[in-house]
């Protein structure tokens, strides 16, 4: 595994919905910087929203507004801020419409911010989908606008792939937000196997792993017991996993998904891979809910986020915990950090 020491180069920390507790936990991040060692990061956001958050919050936090150049020497003793030209409304609790130009205008200069060389690595915080929608935003949400804003014009978006990483388990979703009755029809064997390939690479390039491990799980109870419970893991998953095993993948399975994650069963692998968003995201949840961060794989840039969404209702009360951030700024500079080694 690549070294966990903090990458110096800097963070781009969108700030997601101003109305949720993207403010609440970026603040509490910054606060415990010294404490925790954290890499540096800029915070891409409106500053007086953000210091009204803090007056809220009842944090003595310094904010200042600088170029992301800056923002390594700034951090040590402020939160450096990269201004908005679309303004926040401070509501806490009630998202609004009227937000989601700065919303979009956030994950926009992150983006920039890493593709100019400026930043080492994007983290976001979580949005909300429905003030987007309301102001005419056309993407299903983050990690599909995220893909959009890394094609060239004219080309295709390329395959997204999201992976809840934990202290304990790694999970994949091939398919995500589609209904449970959709998945049979929705999931294909050169799904698995380009999900599989993007997996695999990019644990190779982004987290140091050598030799990657990936347990396949089974669509059907048992996967599918011969045929008996149902046919697509004989028909659509394990042609899938012969053909990555011809490409040279360590991929096994399929695999009964109520025995792939206790204890002995993870120590056989290093990602398991889903064939539908619960059959993923419980068993990461149950097991990290706090410290598990969201990473899209298959981007040309590296991209984290906490594994939470906005929490409306606790915006600007102090309850919000900043465990998920901490992990995915922590997360993201080790990425940046073995990327870097990996093209060395």
């Amino acid at each position: 595994m690549c070294a966990a020491r903090p990458n110096a180069a800097v963070l781009a920390l969108s700030i997601g919905d101003p109305s949720g507790i993207g403010p609440d936990v970026a603040l509490a991040a910054f606060a415990r910087r010294r404490e925790l060692a954290l890499p540096a990061f800029q915070l891409i956001a409106d500053p007086a929203q953000i210091a009204a958050r803090a007056k809220m919050l009842g944090l003595s936090i310094v904010l200042q507004e600088c170029r992301v150049e800056d923002a390594a020497d700034v951090f040590e003793g402020a939160l450096p801020v990269l201004p908005l030209h679309n303004h926040h409304r401070e509501t806490p609790g009630i998202p609004q419409m009227e937000n989601a130009a700065g919303t979009i205008e956030a994950i926009d200069r992150a983006v920039d911010l890493v593709a100019s060389g400026n930043a080492a690595a994007v983290v976001t915080c979580p949005i909300a989908k429905k003030p987007l929608y309301d102001a005419g935003f056309r993407f299903p949400g983050h990690t599909e606008y995220l893909a959009h804003l890394a094609t060239p014009k004219g080309a295709a978006a390329p395959l997204s792939v999201m992976m809840l990483a934990g202290p304990l388990l790694r999970t994949v979703p091939v398919t995500i937000h589609i209904p449970l009755s959709a998945v049979a029809t929705q999931l294909t064997t050169a799904l698995i196997i380009e999900t599989a390939r993007i997996v695999d690479r990019d644990l190779r390039a982004r987290f140091g792993i050598a030799a990657p491990r990936l347990a396949v799980a089974g669509v059907n109870p048992h996967a599918g017991e011969g045929g008996a419970l149902g046919k697509e893991d004989d028909d659509i998953v394990r042609p899938a996993i012969e053909q990555l095993v011809a490409e040279g993948i360590e991929a096994f399975g399929p695999l009964p998904a109520d025995t792939m994650f206790h204890p002995a069963a993870r120590e056989a692998y290093d990602v398991a891979l889903c064939m539908y968003h619960d059959q993923a995201l419980i068993p990461a949840k149950a097991l990290g809910f706090d410290d598990s961060v969201n990473v899209t794989l298959g981007l040309p840039f590296i991209r984290t986020s906490p594994d939470h969404g906005t929490a409306f209702a606790i915006a600007g009360t102090g309850r919000a915990k900043p465990d998920s951030l901490i992990a995915a700024l922590r997360m993201a500079a080790r990425m940046a950090r073995c990327s870097q080694e990996h093209l060395a």
